[in-house]
């Protein structure tokens, strides 16, 4: 299982640190990465981190947010700073079996419910 937190409402330039944390099965040696769907689009990648700690990000975040994982707490965090309205949407957590980064959502294999963030202007 997959539990998302940290989500909420944040003005525009601001900060928010999501978690995820899994349960029920070690997931320390999968990729695991973070996708947002806002409403009426379609579920986007917005990075990812290997088991060995390799990272991707999406060209629409890529130095303002941060993934990161602690592998002892089967947790993996995604730092967003410099907030904009158009991150808005709900942030899922997701686990890919794969040995390998992939930025298809259709092929990740475990997701959680997904937390709200809400950036206003």
């Amino acid at each position: 299982q997959l539990v998302e937190s940290g989500g909420g409402l944040v003005q525009a330039g601001g900060s928010l640190r999501l978690s995820c944390a899994t349960s029920g099965r070690t997931f320390s040696r999968r990729a695991m990465g973070w996708f947002r769907q806002a409403p009426g689009k379609e579920r986007e990648f917005v990075a990812a981190i290997s088991r060995e700690g390799s990272t991707r990000y999406a060209d629409s975040v890529k130095g303002r947010v941060a993934i990161s994982r602690d592998n002892a707490k089967s947790t993996v965090y995604l730092q967003m700073n410099s907030l904009k309205p158009e991150d808005t949407a709900v942030y899922y957590c997701a686990v890919d079996l794969a040995m390998v980064i992939r930025t298809t959502p259709s092929v990740w294999d475990y997701w959680g419910q997904g937390t709200q963030v809400t950036v206003s202007s």
